[in-house]
């Protein structure tokens, strides 16, 4: 195994780590991220209070409008959970990478327009980058279940699954 395979496997299940965290914090309010009072388990909304008090820009009418709403906690928690577990699985990994790029995009142009800390570059966009790369040298091969997933009928079938 090279040098570079392990920087992308660690990458893939950083990444992975990342959203499977975020995802079990807000489920049951740990205390990192989500108070217990707020965890989703006990009827908080996993997403009110980001849109309600950090959307600004102007952008931060329509995602304000959707601070609350069930079915936008539904989504964003099933993609925390289905990225964190794709990506430390290693299978795959093209969706959750594109999927988490689309979400931590949403985040920032939520959150972060205009940046406070930094004119255009945030973790964000480095996070994205690196799950953009992630698709491209089939990092779930390494310390993962990408070389199995790839001989599967379904991925030869749909190449875009692996």
């Amino acid at each position: 195994m090279e040098k570079r395979q392990y920087i992308w496997a660690f990458l893939r299940i950083g990444m992975g780590w990342i959203f499977l965290w975020a995802f079990v914090d807000k489920l049951l309010g740990l205390g990192f991220a989500t108070e217990a009072g707020n965890a989703w388990i006990r009827g908080g909304s996993p997403t009110s209070g980001f849109l309600t008090y950090a959307a600004k820009g102007f952008v931060s009418g329509f995602y304000q409008s959707l601070a609350g709403n069930v079915l936008v906690d539904w989504i964003f928690m099933g993609g925390l959970l289905f990225i964190g577990f794709a990506l430390i699985l290693g299978v795959l990994v093209k969706i959750a990478a594109y999927s988490g790029t689309l979400m931590l995009l949403l985040i920032y142009t939520a959150g972060f327009l205009p940046p406070e800390n930094n004119p255009f570059l945030d973790e964000h966009i480095i996070y994205s980058l690196i799950l953009v790369n992630l698709t491209f040298v089939k990092s779930g091969y390494w310390f993962g279940l990408g070389r199995w997933w790839s001989k599967t009928t379904l991925v030869k079938r749909y190449p875009f699954l692996e």
